[in-house]
């Protein structure tokens, strides 16, 4: 099985301010594990182009995705950082970076759907879930996945996909652009009464949202995707599945209050690796939300990069 892996040195060039949790040595950490454990040598890297506006169309106002240029760039330019909300900045790279994360998942879509990749993980930040349709929120500017997701079925032809978001935050803004398209199912489970405070109520007939209480463990997490991801994702029969990969459940990690370990990461992985196989001609697009805990956000990343790349 051949595994894309995308990333670029601009992903790592955003930054929005000392001590921010959604930080660059995120991919440093995982990269220095790929390297470390020689996973590296499992996958194939691609090259990440900048997104084309079009593309950003699909998913975001055009007004929107206007304003956040004009404002990016001249931040850009004038090597400032601006605040988008409280915890939301953009500095001089932040341009860059959000096109390049954008751009690689886009990117990985048409390498999987090509055939020159069974299934692909972008190693990009800054991450996208909480992205709506026409606003910026929670580290977030475009929402990669529901922008790959709407390019396979608007510019690449398929009839159904899946959107798996297994963030500890719940994906309100993947959420808010693909409430009652019926083209897509997504599933997610998430932390109740955890930001951005959303969920409990689906905006959608086709979304499985699964909020659960902090303290939550993996084989609690387990039976509930079996009951109600699962048979949801046999009936919907997706032709390809993107992950909102966010590692941030995990119980080593201060931003949520979840308890899954490498291992629960591995079997959600596996579960979905299964849905592929059966309708989606193995064809997976996964691209990185949160994980703040370096140690165990790498290692979670590679528990999730061997079932993709069958090592």
């Amino acid at each position: 099985m051949t595994t894309a892996y995308f990333s670029h040195p601009d992903c790592r060039a955003h930054e929005m301010g000392r001590g921010h949790p959604e930080c660059p040595e995120r991919l440093d950490a995982i990269e220095d594990h790929l390297l470390a454990t020689g996973l590296d040598v499992a996958l194939t890297r691609f090259d990440v182009p900048l997104v084309r506006r079009e593309d950003l169309a699909l998913a975001h106002a055009t007004g929107y995705v206007a304003e956040l240029s004009e404002f990016m760039q001249q931040a850009s330019m004038r090597g400032e950082y601006r605040s988008v909300d409280p915890d939301t900045a953009v500095g001089p790279a932040t341009w860059q970076a959000a096109m390049r994360a954008a751009g690689a998942a886009v990117a990985a879509t048409d390498a999987v759907i090509d055939g020159r990749a069974e299934n692909a993980f972008c190693a990009v930040r800054p991450p996208g879930h909480h992205a709506t349709r026409s606003r910026a929120m929670g580290f977030c500017f475009f929402n990669n996945v529901a922008i790959a997701a709407r390019h396979a079925l608007d510019v690449r032809g398929l009839q159904r996909v899946a959107i798996v978001d297994f963030d500890v935050h719940h994906g309100n803004g993947t959420e808010d652009i693909i409430a009652n398209d019926e083209r897509v199912l997504m599933v997610s489970f998430f932390q109740d009464q955890l930001y951005p405070f959303s969920g409990g109520v689906p905006l959608g007939t086709n979304m499985i949202n699964l909020p659960v209480p902090a303290y939550t463990r993996g084989g609690e997490i387990r039976e509930l995707i079996e009951a109600n991801w699962m048979p949801r994702l046999e009936a919907f029969k997706p032709q390809m599945l993107f992950i909102s990969a966010g590692f941030d459940a995990h119980r080593e990690d201060d931003l949520g209050q979840l308890g899954l370990v490498e291992a629960d990461y591995e079997w959600i992985t596996r579960r979905l690796v299964d849905v592929a196989e059966r309708h989606a001609q193995r064809r997976i697009v996964s691209c990185l939300e949160g994980g703040y805990a370096l140690g165990a956000l790498a290692r979670s990343v590679a528990a999730h990069l061997r079932v993709l790349a069958s090592v």
